[in-house]
């Protein structure tokens, strides 16, 4: 199972120099699992950046996945592996949901790039 966190997507749907590390587990969709904060941080910037037409549409191929939402449970996890690893909410979320499913997080967020269970790709 795969997650591909926020910037993964946006860098993939903007097609950017990183978004080649991105393809394989997105096109992946039967392994592919989508936390909800996932589609609350993409649709804020692609709304923001581009129009609520292209941010539609970009929640519709994220769809295309196994969309997850916060439960208890989830977010339990998070807020305890939120104050174990320094991280934000979404991502301790990301990371929970992971640890949940027992997928790997594909990211260029630096705030994933000592985490277990984690591809990590620096930014060009």
């Amino acid at each position: 199972m795969n997650i591909v966190d926020s910037s993964g997507w946006l860098v993939y749907f903007a097609d950017e120099p990183n978004a080649k590390h991105f393809q394989t587990p997105l096109e992946n969709t039967d392994s592919l699992i989508v936390p909800s904060v996932t589609i609350y941080e993409v649709f804020k910037v692609i709304l923001r950046e581009s129009s609520e037409n292209d941010a539609i549409q970009s929640i519709a191929a994220m769809q295309k996945g196994t969309v997850v939402d916060l439960t208890a449970k989830i977010a339990i996890a998070a807020s305890k592996l939120s104050l174990q690893n320094r991280l934000p909410m979404a991502d301790s979320i990301i990371l929970a949901t992971a640890r949940e499913f027992n997928a790997k997080i594909w990211t260029q967020d630096s705030d994933f790039e000592n985490i277990s269970g984690v591809k990590y790709f620096s930014k060009k």
